[in-house]
C-alpha cells in the first residue's frame, strides 16, 4: 500500500480535512513517504515542491486555496487508486545566482520564474546577456522575468509573455512594464541558454531578484540558467495532466 505524507496550507477546511485522511489512510513521515499530497493552492505546491525536490518525492495537490492551476479536485474517497491511477509529469527548475551589492554571491532554485523587480520609484535599468552577448543593452522598466514551460501561465501570462508547452525545451523572457525599448515585448530562449541580467545605475536604481519565494534585494548582477540535476515531479488525475492545463489555457478567452 502506498504510503502518503499529508501537508496542509494551515487552513481551517484543509486541516479538518486531513486529520479525516489521516485516519483513513495514514500518516507516513515525509521521508518515508511514497507520495506527498498537499492540500492548499498553487502557493502551497511551490513550496512543497521545493521541500521535496531533494527527496524525490511525487506530489498530488488537492484544492484548497484560492488558485489551483496545478492542483486536482478534493475528493477523500479512493485516494489511493487515484494515486495508483496519476499521470506524472516531470520539471526542472531555474538556478539562480546572484551578486549583491556587498560582493556576496547568493544562489536559490526557481520552479516557476526568476523575476526582478525595481525597489523604488526609479525605473531599473537592465542590460540582457545570452549565452555571454549582449543582447539589449538597456532596457528600463519596472521588472523583467525568466519562466519555466511551467510558469509560463502564472506570473509570465500575466505580464502578457507566452504559453509554453510543458514539455518544450524553451524558456520565456518577458518585461514587465517596460518603457525603453517600448515596443519589446521580451524573447523565447533554449532552456540551455545562459541569461545574465546587469543592473545599470544600481545604487540610484535599486533591483531585488526573486527566485520563487526566495528574495535577494539589492543586486547588481543575476545569472540564470536551466538545473538539469534537480527536478520535482507532479501528479495529476488521468485527463487533467500539466500538458492538458497548459493546452487548455491557450484557448480561454
Amino acid at each position: 500500500m502506498l504510503k502518503v505524507h499529508f501537508v496542509t496550507n494551515q487552513t481551517a477546511g484543509a486541516e479538518a480535512a486531513a486529520r479525516r485522511l489521516h485516519e483513513r489512510y495514514g500518516q507516513a513521515r515525509i521521508e518515508d513517504a511514497d507520495v506527498v499530497v498537499a492540500l492548499g493552492g498553487d502557493g502551497l505546491m511551490l513550496q512543497t515542491l521545493h521541500a521535496v525536490m531533494e527527496l524525490g518525492i511525487p506530489v498530488y495537490g488537492m484544492n484548497f486555496g484560492s488558485v489551483g492551476f496545478m492542483m486536482n479536485g478534493f475528493a477523500e474517497d479512493d485516494l489511493l487508486q487515484k494515486l495508483e491511477a496519476a499521470q506524472r509529469t516531470r520539471i526542472f527548475p531555474l538556478s539562480m545566482s546572484v551578486r549583491d551589492a556587498s560582493g556576496a554571491t547568493r544562489t536559490a532554485l526557481a520552479i516557476n520564474e526568476v523575476s526582478l523587480f525595481r525597489s523604488t520609484h526609479q525605473a531599473a535599468k537592465i542590460r540582457i546577456s545570452v549565452d555571454g552577448e549582449v543582447r539589449l543593452d538597456e532596457l528600463i522598466c519596472d521588472g523583467i522575468l525568466l519562466s519555466t514551460p511551467a510558469g509560463s501561465t502564472a506570473y509570465n501570462l500575466s505580464a502578457h509573455g507566452p504559453i509554453l508547452p510543458i514539455e518544450a525545451p524553451l524558456l520565456a523572457l518577458t518585461p514587465i512594464s517596460p518603457f525603453r525599448p517600448r515596443r519589446w515585448r521580451g524573447a523565447i530562449l533554449s532552456n540551455r541558454a545562459v541569461v545574465t541580467f546587469a543592473m545599470q545605475e544600481p545604487d540610484k536604481r535599486p533591483v531585488s531578484a526573486v527566485a520563487d519565494n526566495v528574495e535577494y534585494q539589492n543586486v547588481q548582477e543575476v545569472t540564470v540558467r536551466e538545473d538539469r540535476s534537480h527536478g520535482v515531479t507532479l501528479m495529476f488525475d488521468p485527463g487533467t495532466s500539466l500538458e492538458e492545463r497548459v493546452l487548455s489555457e491557450q484557448f480561454k478567452f
